[in-house]
């Protein structure tokens, strides 16, 4: 079981996440030993700006825990990965946000980011209602970020808007095959009165110049959004994979064929296998370091990152998902019917990251479309996700 160098992400943590994952499964949310050892352990700091306490790490060092986390629960990583990245999200917004929601540190923010909310002028800022899906976390939160349709009729435009979670009410939806734990049910927002400040147009954060850019001196706030969201979220099916492979050689080691009598380590079969998916496995490293260091640079060296770099970004993340189901699937097909029991890990992982297979960012023909196209030298839509 891998460690990372961030604070909290150990060996002892993995373990407790995968200690509760049963439990978190069937509360549909993470249980509060969880939430309270999470916010203890730093991670939510990894990327806050230094001057609200945090560690104003690079972007990339927020991956590698994740992915580690998954070793534990794929549902735990993946609530939590996005409570860390939405801090760095919230540190895009401009100073007086940023200093109203940081006052006492970093906070957890669910940030349901399709744009299905509309926000009228209201004075200086917006009126706002609407209702959002995919609230992950959102039992627990402090905050909300939500996308919407913001502006006059006339001229609207989209944009992300923080609330506190008091203006909001959860709706529970949240009865799904995998990802139970996420919890990531509806919310409902009515006639919510929200200030100019904590509104920010999407076109600024899709390409990484969004107010927070400036204000902080870290390179970190300089990512574009979407290959920020598309790496962090495939994290927890690496990760789900890896752990796949982990114990499908240890069973190997134990486990004898119904029937033959035969040792699984001795037959060729499963030795193919796993070291099949060893090599699969390091090669979606290998995209992994590739696609990350292609942008890192770029932010490093101030350029601006078109939107062929962010559409290859993004269908390099898809990639890297649906390939860790197709290990998992492979690895679990020759696992035996005992793998399926609802206390084995081994279909709990397939059932989380087929659920992971399915959100909006991972949709492998769009995902491909878009950067075969931008590569070809098509026009695409203006405000397509990438």
């Amino acid at each position: 079981m891998a460690t990372t160098s961030a604070p909290g992400v150990t060996e002892e943590f993995i373990a407790r996440l995968a200690e509760r994952a049963a439990e978190a499964e069937e509360l549909r949310r993470l249980p509060a030993a969880t939430v309270e050892e999470f916010r203890d352990s730093g991670l939510a700091g990894l990327l806050l700006p230094e001057r609200y306490g945090g560690r104003q790490a690079d972007f990339p060092e927020i991956l590698d825990p994740i992915r580690c986390m998954a070793h534990g629960c794929a549902s735990s990583a993946w609530t939590l990965g996005f409570y860390m990245l939405h801090n760095w999200m919230l540190a895009l917004f401009g100073e007086q946000a940023q200093d109203e929601v940081f006052g006492a540190g970093p906070v957890l923010c669910p940030a349901p980011l399709a744009p299905t909310g509309r926000g009228v002028p209201h004075g200086d800022g917006i009126r706002l209602s609407g209702r959002w899906s995919w609230a992950t976390g959102v039992a627990d939160a402090d905050w909300i970020m939500v996308g919407a349709i913001c502006g006059p009729d006339q001229a609207p435009y989209p944009a992300l808007v923080l609330l506190p979670a008091a203006d909001i009410r959860i709706e529970d939806v949240w009865h799904t095959a995998g990802m139970r734990a996420t919890g990531s049910n509806d919310v409902v927002i009515t006639d919510a009165v929200v200030p100019g400040h904590r509104v920010v147009g999407v076109l600024d954060i899709y390409s990484g110049t969004a107010p927070g850019a400036a204000l902080h001196d870290g390179s970190a706030y300089r990512w574009p959004m979407v290959p920020a969201l598309a790496l962090v979220a495939a994290m927890p099916a690496l990760g789900s994979a890896e752990r796949v492979a982990d114990l499908f050689a240890q069973r190997l080691a134990d486990r004898v064929l119904a029937y033959s009598g035969v040792a699984q380590k001795n037959q060729p079969a499963a030795q193919i296998r796993l070291a099949d998916a060893r090599v699969r496995l390091r090669a979606l490293h290998g995209l992994l370091d590739h696609t990350v260091g292609r942008i890192q640079a770029a932010v490093d060296a101030r350029e601006r990152i078109g939107r062929a770099v962010r559409a290859d970004a993004r269908a390099a993340a898809a990639h890297i998902v649906h390939e860790s189901r197709a290990v998992i699937a492979d690895l679990l097909e020759a696992s035996g019917a005992s793998a399926q029991f609802t206390a084995n890990p081994l279909q709990r992982a397939k059932r989380d990251v087929d659920v992971i297979c399915g959100h909006v960012v991972f949709d492998y023909d769009t995902a491909r479309e878009l950067a075969g196209a931008l590569e070809a030298g098509v026009k695409i839509s203006p405000i397509a996700m990438i």
